[in-house]
């Protein structure tokens, strides 16, 4: 076990933050991102038009496995390069030529990954929140207006709580963890239990393709993308690293445990909704969502409004945990000055020892992004869908330069050993495949509201950090920098 401040200073940076996050409280963040009830209630719908119940479970398991490999990569990573700055420190470091510009594309692409995901998990709360409030009272008609100042509410709460000291932090994800588990002990005993008819043992090999394309093996291929969509943000163990004690076992275990869980915790919930659709048809295309309409059928309206609040608290807690991650992405992206304002977003509360005007930043942000949703929902779609590519890709960036790097590449204490190479190859090409899959055409007819914008809004973030690569940034940025030797760098510690 390595000391943390000494792994810190030997990488040229001197301690700012707080190490208060246990082995636990690191798990706790990435399986809160993760969130299997956030994710399976809001991407079910789709699921079941897009393969149906054969993809919903069979896909849950193969595209686990290719997640958990995805994970296992960056795990060895991390063990590594333990630093706030994740994905992007890493990449400077693992290249062997221009260091800065890897540096600054998985930079940046992670940094929007994260806004859009803030965002889109906002949006998603605020719209399970209003389904509850119409099933409540019935003559309450939600509007695009009032989702986007809902989503705003919620974002700026969330802000707030981690303005404060970074035991909040830790004390609220360790809550959730714990609100997601008897949540979900709660919803699938519940289904199991109460419902008068439950689907037979096959019915799991049931297909369905309602996705509008003729190709049953298209539709079934977009259906993998449930899975895909659900589990974003493990590296969030990672961007906490500088938080965590004994952060180069901590970090990489908490985002195996985290993926691993959450997988099968997943597979559970999973299995007990396919089990108790009843009229499919009907389900599908419910007004108030499929996995609502599921609990309502099975549960009755009165329980059914109980789970609906159990899934909105695991939604406000997923874009808590999402928004810690963003803001010590941006904290350490900006102490190596690759954003604009860099003296601003790195610097630290001396009471709370939190990068409290990084927070700002990442809320500000975060609602930039859903303010076109007051004219257009289309619109704000287009903008998130850059979220789960933008993060892949950068997942996918320092597992490749590890890779490339081959033996020269220094493992930390938490290794794969021989089985680095396959384990890292097969991560990326799945996240080549996956990343693809995200970008194809998801519904036919293809109009302006069923386009598929992702291939668009990657394309703008990439075109605008090239423009801005070249005008400026290669030659201020040239990757992560050191602020001296560690015995330096040790007494600039501020903590």
């Amino acid at each position: 076990m390595l000391d943390d401040d000494a792994t810190l200073h030997a990488m040229g940076y001197p301690r700012k933050l707080t190490r208060r996050f246990q082995a636990f409280d690191n798990f706790a963040i990435s399986f809160t991102i993760i969130n299997i009830l956030s994710g399976i209630f809001s991407s079910f719908g789709f699921g079941m038009n897009a393969g149906g119940p054969r993809i919903l479970v069979f896909g849950w398991i193969g595209v686990c496995v290719m997640v958990l490999l995805i994970g296992a990569a960056m795990a060895e990573v991390a063990s590594a390069y333990p630093t706030s700055g994740a994905l992007y420190f890493s990449a400077g470091k693992l290249a062997k030529r221009h260091k800065g510009a890897w540096s600054w594309y998985t930079g940046w692409l992670n940094f929007v990954g994260q806004i859009g995901g803030t965002a889109a998990t906002g949006y998603a709360a605020a719209t399970f929140i209003q389904a509850f409030v119409q099933l409540q009272w019935p003559s309450y008609q939600p509007t695009t207006h009032q989702t986007v100042l809902i989503t705003a509410l919620i974002i700026v709460v969330q802000g707030l709580a981690n303005t404060y000291t970074v035991q909040l932090v830790a004390l609220l994800n360790r809550i959730s963890v714990w609100w997601l588990l008897i949540g979900l002990v709660v919803i699938v005993g519940a289904l199991i239990v109460m419902p008068d008819h439950h689907q037979s043992a096959s019915f799991v090999t049931h297909f369905e393709n309602n996705t509008g394309f003729t190709s049953g093996l298209y539709g079934g291929m977009l259906g993998l993308l449930v899975t895909s969509w659900t589990f974003t943000g493990f590296d969030g163990s990672f961007h906490m690293s500088e938080e965590t004690v004994h952060a180069t076992v901590n970090a990489p275990k908490g985002i195996i445990r985290a993926i691993g869980y959450s997988a099968i915790t997943g597979l559970i919930l999973m299995l007990a909704l396919v089990y108790s659709i009843g009229d499919y048809a009907k389900v599908a295309g419910s007004p108030v969502g499929p996995p609502v309409q599921i609990l309502i059928d099975g549960l009755g309206l009165g329980t059914a409004k109980v789970m609906l609040l159990i899934v909105i608290g695991a939604m406000l807690f997923c874009g808590l945990a999402n928004l810690t991650s963003n803001t010590r992405q941006i904290f350490a992206f900006s102490r190596d000055g690759a954003m604009p304002g860099s003296r601003w977003w790195h610097s630290v509360s001396p009471r709370t020892r939190t990068p409290v005007k990084a927070v700002w930043l990442a809320v500000a942000c975060s609602l930039a992004l859903v303010v076109p949703g007051w004219w257009s929902h289309t619109a704000f779609t287009a903008i998130v869908s850059v979220n789960v590519v933008g993060l892949f890709l950068a997942y996918a960036v320092p597992i490749f330069l590890r890779l490339r790097l081959g033996d020269e590449f220094q493992p930390g204490p938490w290794h794969l050993g021989r089985w680095g190479r396959p384990v890292g190859w097969l991560a990326v090409i799945w996240i080549v495949l996956s990343s693809v899959l995200f970008m194809l055409p998801q519904a036919s007819p293809i109009t302006v509201d069923s386009f598929n914008y992702a291939p668009i809004a990657l394309a703008a973030v990439v075109i605008v950090a090239t423009v801005w690569w070249f005008a400026t940034a290669r030659r201020r940025f040239q990757g992560p920098i050191s602020y001296g030797r560690p015995d330096e760098v040790a007494a600039m510690d501020l903590v």
